[in-house]
């Protein structure tokens, strides 16, 4: 039998480690590249059967073009975000597939950790500490008990970061264009329409796709409705936030702090070293000031459970297409309409298109 023959892309120490491990029960010919994907390395996709490719990966039109020609007929994402490949450029030629479920828990308890820390001040005193620092003024927090979580987008991870919170006894309060009422009666939380959840929420978590209609999602109109010193949170999408109105909400004090995973630009900083050069870009730059902001670097999904999960459904993917022409987890440009419930065609003909 063919060994099928991978070009994997914005490979990382962590990357290999977990995909090599998986990978010994599949038997892939895989070739790692550092850099990621672009105009300038796509020819190297020559001579393979899939490529496997990241968030900060990106697929246009003149890319799926190229690809295409080269033969790729696949693409697997080892991620469940797909806004980074153009749908529309690949429909017809070249399936998506990607990982959906890899962990929800890891990204649900790092939004939970995100607000605890800025909560209490623990990022703050920990410098403290390390400097001998004993002083508690400016530490100053607030007992979540009693307080309204407002959650916007209740999928896998949103209704694991309600039951976090109802452990804290917090009312939690959620947003989805799709409610499930069995989830609000399991969880316990309640559907409101967004006005009310800004009026009402004291922290704003965010875990809905990124589409048309939830880019900026939050933006100067949406924070003028919210509470004085609300806490924002973000560990899906970057461009779920208007950054700058962001910034201007920190400045006045209407923002009272902000926990960010994602970044609106973040695909040339994050995942990468910086730390000996100067952040050429202004806005992440000022963000990185705000002493009430804590900034992680897309890390919501990094457990050795998701990266363990990630590597084997990512290989079963290619597996799967490659062997049995089945494709479980693929992107349907045509039926999905960007995270509708709408039963997919594939379901009934077995394939997108």
């Amino acid at each position: 039998m063919k060994k099928l023959k991978i070009a994997f892309f914005d490979a990382k120490p962590y990357d290999r480690e977990f995909f090599d491990k998986a990978n010994k029960e599949f038997g892939f010919e895989i070739k790692y590249f550092q850099s990621r994907l672009s105009e300038n390395n796509v020819i190297v996709t020559k001579g393979t059967d899939a490529i496997c490719i990241f968030v900060n990966d990106i697929i246009n039109k003149e890319m799926a073009d190229e690809l295409y020609d080269n033969g790729i007929t696949l693409v697997a994402l080892r991620s469940a975000g797909y806004n980074n490949v153009d749908l529309g450029s690949v429909f017809g030629r070249i399936h998506v597939v990607r990982v959906p479920d890899y962990s929800p828990n890891a990204v649900a308890e790092h939004a939970v950790a995100l607000i605890l820390s800025l909560n209490r001040k623990i990022h703050k005193a920990y410098y403290r500490t390390r400097d001998s620092n004993f002083n508690i003024n400016g530490l100053l927090g607030f007992d979540m008990a009693g307080r309204t979580a407002g959650i916007i987008g209740t999928g896998k991870i949103g209704v694991l970061v309600s039951k976090i919170l109802k452990g804290f006894d917090m009312k939690v309060i959620a947003y989805d264009k799709f409610p499930n009422m069995k989830n609000e009666k399991k969880y316990g939380f309640t559907y409101v329409d967004l006005d009310t959840l800004y009026k009402e929420s004291d922290i704003v978590t965010l875990h809905c796709p990124l589409t048309p209609e939830t880019m900026h999602i939050i933006d100067k109109s949406s924070i003028k409705k919210m509470k004085d010193g609300v806490m924002i949170i973000n560990t899906g999408r970057g461009k779920l936030i208007n950054t700058v109105d962001l910034i201007a909400a920190l400045k006045k004090g209407k923002v009272g702090s902000a926990g960010l995973d994602v970044y609106e630009e973040e695909s040339e900083y994050f995942f990468e070293d910086y730390s000996s050069t100067i952040i050429r870009d202004d806005v992440l730059a000022r963000l990185l000031t705000f002493p009430n902001v804590l900034i992680t670097s897309h890390q919501g999904f990094f457990t050795k459970e998701a990266l363990q999960n990630i590597a084997e459904t990512t290989l079963s993917n290619i597996r799967l297409y490659f062997d049995k022409n089945k494709l479980p987890n693929e992107i349907c440009y045509r039926c999905s309409e960007f995270g509708s419930p709408k039963p997919c065609r594939k379901e009934r003909t077995g394939s997108c298109f």
